[in-house]
């Protein structure tokens, strides 16, 4: 069964040659789309075989939607530039294990990475997602940030995706900063309200859920410090949704 590999870049030329090579194994096709990179993301893109659209950035789920009907095939691989498939998700993919059942959607278990070191406590695994499914029945949410995949039959699958996705806490911070930005606009325009305990409220949930309940207070400073990350992101998204509300008033 030919499947398309569909990626979705903004300055990535550290990892995308890495990402479309790791996609070739599994594909028989990769197409990337760029949001108007300032490096060599797209240099680098076209080397590797890969088709490449150049699209300003719409949103993460708009996005990955533009791409779709580049995609020739109707299963779609759809990972991040800094995402590769571990050894049991290739074997999945490549003797047809998804064939089996009425599936449309695969949500694979994400294994993060700090530099190289796997940050499996404070929530951060199994983190979920689908990054595999058939077009004709599934496909991306609107979401501007953090998108679903929408389907009619999904299902959660033990095989493994590898995130590589920060080289310091600050590139955590920075992303995470970035992220609760775009999700109280997202929350604003969907019609969400909140007060000025909001805030508060949910940073602290997220610090006692990740650094009690979800194994951080038995990884050190570590597990500390991405607890604090998780409660400052929840934080965050709550305080600037208050702050566009004031905005609009």
């Amino acid at each position: 069964m030919a499947i398309s590999g569909l990626v979705i870049t903004f300055n990535e030329e550290k990892n995308i040659g890495k990402c479309i090579d790791a996609l070739f194994k599994v594909c028989d096709e990769v197409i990337v789309v760029d949001s108007l990179s300032k490096d060599k993301t797209v240099e680098i893109a076209t080397a590797k075989g890969a088709k490449v659209i150049s699209q300003a950035f719409l949103g993460d789920g708009p996005q990955r939607t533009h791409g779709l009907p580049f995609c020739k095939n109707d299963w779609i691989l759809n990972l991040d530039a800094d995402e590769f498939l571990d050894a049991d998700a290739e074997e999945f993919i490549l003797k047809e294990k998804y064939l089996v059942g009425n599936y449309d959607a695969f949500s694979f278990r994400i294994k993060n990475f700090l530099a190289d070191k796997l940050i499996d406590f404070a929530g951060w695994y199994p983190d979920h997602k689908v990054r595999f499914f058939n077009k004709k029945t599934a496909g991306p949410s609107p979401s501007i940030v953090h998108q679903k995949i929408i389907a009619q039959n999904e299902t959660k699958v033990a095989v493994h995706i590898l995130h590589y996705g920060w080289d310091s806490l600050e590139q955590i911070i920075t992303k995470k900063n970035q992220y609760s930005g775009w999700h109280a606009q997202q929350l604003y325009d969907q019609g969400k309200r909140v007060n000025a305990f909001k805030p508060v409220l949910n940073g602290t949930v997220a610090f006692v859920r990740c650094y009690f309940f979800k194994n951080g207070i038995l990884n050190g400073l570590d597990g500390l410090s991405i607890s604090m990350i998780q409660a400052f992101f929840s934080y965050m998204k709550y305080a600037k949704l208050i702050k566009i509300q004031k905005a609009n008033k």
